[in-house]
């Protein structure tokens, strides 16, 4: 059975449109809200953290209205990164988690993605179950007068989500004598990012910092790496760091002004890991990771497998097979041994603790060459038309062509409106052809 609202990491859309407003974020609230009551093993309480979106002061309202009305205590803590919120989730021994956010979509989007008291993403099967609870009468739902639900604001939920980060690492780790550029994309993590690393000691240029709630990922952030890409070459840095709206992904720039994306990063710690003897089992990756990177890892004599693309199937995958380490090419990477989903600073933190006898950015990262990409995203009205049969025998037609060669991928987009053609192909022309066979039947 599908799921009726959520998709691949939680739920999105246009701020005022079916699903994402005041009156669906009441239902969330207090479906959620209802579900997380019955699992009585905590203190019936929900903490709630956001990104800069000018929509989260209308959606936030109704959240916590919710949750209160189904008898959940609430505390709201601000513009806060996802898996700070996790942690927070985790450490505060809530019941659940909400983050309010669309994560890398424009401002006009909005969203929320629910965690569970262990700081873990929702199941397909609780997030089913709370769908049930959705479409059910509002007032079977509703509390008693006398067993409401309390809401308060913490100021320190950034303050303490650096509190955990840093104590992964030791005491005597220090960013003093790093320049490092950091575009936080004017979105959740404009706090926390550069707190983070002045806090280390290093000198930090900070862009992407002025969030005015409609400014979140525009031109700015991990959708947009050469903005970080010209900062570096700009202010002469060691790094550069791109984090994205809520700050769960991570696209990093080396010191020769190399944009280094997720597949690079996570070929770079599962190197390291392996030294270290730290790497547990091996490395999930997705189906969009870079071929390059599992004819990488094979030859480091490191287990690959894949995930369908979503950070939340990644650690499903990590879990069952007992990895430590996985993630995405766009930069959603999932540090298992500190981490329960993708965290941007934590990433940049470990990638910054490899470096800090001198190293440079460059050695660190140049693992593999990558196997040339194209990723073409399509605009739809309904992402159904991928099933239509013209659709399908253009996608059989490709795959014929390139069989042997390369390898194309056609999906549904989970959190936006749009078919997604990936093609890899060291014969860039084949390659190309391919993908438009593919996008001009779908246009």
């Amino acid at each position: 059975m599908t799921k009726k609202y959520f998709g691949t990491d939680g739920i999105r859309g246009a701020i005022n449109s079916k699903n994402i407003n005041g009156d669906m974020f009441f239902k969330f609230g207090l479906a959620s809200g209802t579900y997380f009551k019955s699992q009585k093993k905590r203190k019936q309480t929900a903490i709630i953290a956001k990104d800069t979106r000018l929509s989260g002061y209308t959606l936030e309202p109704a959240l916590v209205s919710g949750l209160a009305s189904a008898g959940m205590h609430v505390y709201t803590l601000g513009p806060l990164p996802t898996n700070g919120l996790a942690m927070l989730t985790k450490v505060m021994k809530a019941n659940m988690g909400i983050m309010i956010t669309a994560s890398h979509n424009p401002h006009d989007d909005n969203g929320l993605k629910l965690f569970g008291p262990d700081g873990m993403k929702l199941s397909d099967k609780i997030e089913k179950k709370i769908e049930s609870l959705i479409d059910k009468k509002i007032t079977k739902n509703l509390s008693e007068p006398e067993k409401l639900g309390r809401v308060k604001r913490l100021e320190t939920g950034t303050k303490n989500y650096i509190k955990i980060l840093k104590r992964n690492f030791t005491k005597e780790f220090n960013l003093r004598g790093l320049r490092i550029v950091i575009d936080c994309a004017n979105g959740a993590g404009y706090k926390a990012g550069p707190e983070l690393l002045k806090s280390l000691g290093a000198k930090v240029i900070a862009i992407g910092v002025n969030p005015n709630g409609l400014n979140i990922n525009k031109n700015c952030g991990s959708m947009y790496p050469e903005k970080i890409k010209s900062a570096v070459k700009k202010y002469k840095a060691h790094l550069g760091i791109s984090l994205d709206g809520d700050a769960d992904r991570i696209i990093m720039c080396d010191e020769k002004s190399n944009i280094i994306d997720g597949d690079q990063i996570i070929a770079a710690l599962a190197t390291r890991w392996k030294n270290k003897k730290m790497l547990r089992g091996g490395v999930v990756g997705t189906l969009m990771s870079n071929y390059g990177l599992e004819n990488y890892l094979k030859k480091e004599n490191i287990k690959f497998i894949r995930a369908n693309v979503g950070d939340r199937y990644v650690k499903e995958k990590m879990q069952k097979n007992k990895f430590n380490l996985g993630g995405e090419q766009s930069g959603h990477i999932i540090l298992g041994k500190f981490a329960t989903t993708g965290d941007g600073l934590l990433v940049a933190l470990e990638c910054l603790f490899a470096l800090r006898k001198g190293k440079k950015a460059s050695k660190f990262f140049y693992k593999y060459e990558k196997i040339p990409q194209i990723l073409k995203n399509i605009e739809v009205k309904d992402k159904n038309i991928i099933n239509r049969l013209e659709i399908k025998k253009s996608i059989k037609l490709a795959t014929k062509f390139i069989k042997g060669q390369g390898r194309i991928l056609v999906r549904k987009s989970g959190t936006e409106s749009k078919i997604r053609i990936m093609g890899e192909s060291e014969n860039k022309k084949l390659l190309t052809k391919c993908i438009n066979i593919i996008q001009k039947k779908i246009k």
